[in-house]
């Protein structure tokens, strides 16, 4: 097998380096041909990877997290070149979605070795001037992205707590966006919502922010994703909900609406919408689902 293993310098945390070279050795002893792509920035990556794929390789992996699969994910969708993943960024929801998550470099390396793969649904984003992006996990927009959006920017501390602590400052601010949703649900029927929502949020996977099940009932391999919206309830109210968030229990409250679709288009003014951790787009957006478009390593469910 000839493999390009794509790993991102540029990213926060450090510790992704280690575990590529751990990987690449692991992956060599057995037999797979691997070369290490490496760029400077998110677009010097792919450009890489892109070239890589061009020469030809039986397969990429990424040594890192969701925003460095990400890319991988623009490059190999529909392509049916096969992707593993080595988890080791601060998120890694696209790897808890598959059963990754608590692998460490020379398990996900076995698991590519031993050549087990699935093949999964992507989310598609088609933005106003007709460009496309692909994501795997899930799409943020309105409370959540500001969140994103402050997380990102904070220096301090390390790891998933930062998400944790840009929630809590958010809530400070809290207040409703005006939304105007069209979905069409699984039945191929169209529903329409209007008025204020805290966010709306489009899930392929399960969770975000390194582990938050906000879709807690999706399913990568089902052709469909999941829609949560959540109507203005208060800040405290809110507050005291947050916990349910983080159990995965929260879509039975009467704040919260769940729909399974096949696609939504998404528009509210001064709202930009984040999938797989990074900036996407701004609103309005339409998210589809595109059903069984990228091949992965993963064991089956």
């Amino acid at each position: 097998m000839k493999l390009a293993l794509l790993t991102n310098p540029a990213a926060r945390s450090g510790a992704h380096t280690g575990a590529a070279m751990e990987a690449a050795e692991h992956l060599r002893a057995h037999g797979v041909q691997t070369s290490i792509v490496s760029g400077g920035s998110a677009a010097e990556s792919s450009a890489l990877l892109r070239t890589a794929i061009d020469l030809g390789v039986d397969a990429v992996a990424v040594s890192g997290g969701d925003g460095t699969v990400n890319l991988a994910i623009q490059e190999l969708a529909g392509t049916g070149i096969p992707l593993g993943i080595i988890p080791a960024g601060t998120g890694n929801d696209f790897a808890t979605a598959l059963g990754l998550r608590q692998m460490d470099a020379a398990a996900a390396a076995a698991a590519i070795v031993t050549g087990s793969t699935r093949t999964i649904d992507l989310a598609r984003v088609t933005r106003e001037d007709g460009s496309t992006a692909f994501y795997g996990s899930v799409l943020a927009s309105g409370f959540d992205s500001k969140v994103n959006d402050r997380a990102n920017a904070m220096r301090w501390p390390r790891g998933g707590s930062r998400y944790n602590i840009a929630i809590l400052i958010e809530f400070l601010t809290l207040a409703g966006i005006p939304y105007e949703i069209e979905a069409v649900l699984a039945d191929g029927t169209t529903e329409r919502f209007t008025g204020d929502r805290v966010m709306a949020t489009v899930g392929n996977g399960t969770s975000y922010g390194g582990g938050i099940p906000i879709c807690p009932d999706a399913d990568v391999e089902d052709g469909l994703l999941d829609l949560i919206l959540v109507r203005p309830a208060g800040r405290l109210r809110l507050l005291r909900l947050l916990p349910r968030v983080y159990r995965g229990t929260h879509t039975s409250l009467e704040e919260v609406t769940t729909r399974r679709v096949r696609s939504v288009r998404l528009s509210a003014p001064g709202v930009t919408a984040y999938a797989d951790g990074d900036p996407i787009g701004a609103l309005p957006l339409t998210i589809d689902v595109v059903p069984r478009s990228l091949t992965v390593f993963a064991p089956q469910p």
